[in-house]
C-alpha cells in the first residue's frame, strides 16, 4: 500500500496516511527512537511518504506497548534488533499531525544488526547513521528540536 501512496505527491500520501488512521482511531499514539551507534553517530531514516530526515518510529498497533513498537519500527525502518529495553525519555503533543497525536520518544542504547540492517524497503527510502555536526540540511524540524534536547541530556516534554 506505501509503494502505490509514494507515487503520490507527498503532501497528499501524508494527509491520507493520518486520514486513515483518524478514521480507525481519533486519537493516535506513536514512538520514535533514537539510536546511536558506537561512534555517538544518530540513526535518521528517510521516508517515501515524507519530505526530511526522521528518528524512526511508528504508529502503537493494538494490543502493544510503547517499548514493544519502539522495538519493531527500529527493526522494520533499518534493520536493528533491541538488546536491550528502550528507554522512554518523554511523551510529546503532536498538534501538526491531528492536534491529538501524542508521540512517546525512547533511545535505545544496546541494539545489533539485524538481516535488513540500514536497507531500504517500501516505506524507508534510506537509514544512514550521522554524526551531531554533520546532520542532514532537510532533518524535521520535531527531530531538530529532540536533537537540541539530546545534546543538553533534557528532554521537556510539551509539544512535539
Amino acid at each position: 500500500m506505501l509503494k502505490i501512496l509514494s507515487f503520490l505527491p507527498k503532501r497528499l500520501t501524508k494527509q491520507l496516511v493520518q486520514g486513515v488512521g483518524l478514521l480507525r482511531n481519533p486519537y493516535t499514539l506513536g514512538v520514535r527512537v533514537i539510536v546511536e551507534d558506537t561512534q555517538s553517530r544518530i540513526l535518521l531514516v528517510r521516508h517515501s511518504y515524507l519530505s526530511g530526515w526522521y528518528f524512526p518510529g511508528g504508529g502503537v498497533e493494538s494490543g502493544e506497548t510503547l517499548g514493544q513498537a519502539a522495538c519493531r519500527e527500529i527493526h522494520e525502518e533499518a534493520g536493528i534488533a533491541a538488546s536491550g529495553k528502550p528507554e522512554l525519555l518523554n511523551i510529546y503533543l503532536n498538534e501538526e499531525a491531528t492536534g491529538r497525536d501524542h508521540v512517546g520518544l525512547f533511545r535505545l542504547q544496546a541494539w545489533s544488526e539485524a538481516e535488513n540492517y540500514l536497507s531500504p524497503n517500501a516505506e524507508i527510502e534510506e537509514a544512514a547513521f550521522f554524526a551531531l555536526e554533520r546532520l542532514p540540511d532537510d532533518l524535521s524540524a520535531a527531530t531538530s528540536r529532540r536533537l537540541d534536547e539530546h545534546r543538553s541530556g533534557e528532554f521537556a516534554g510539551g509539544k512535539w
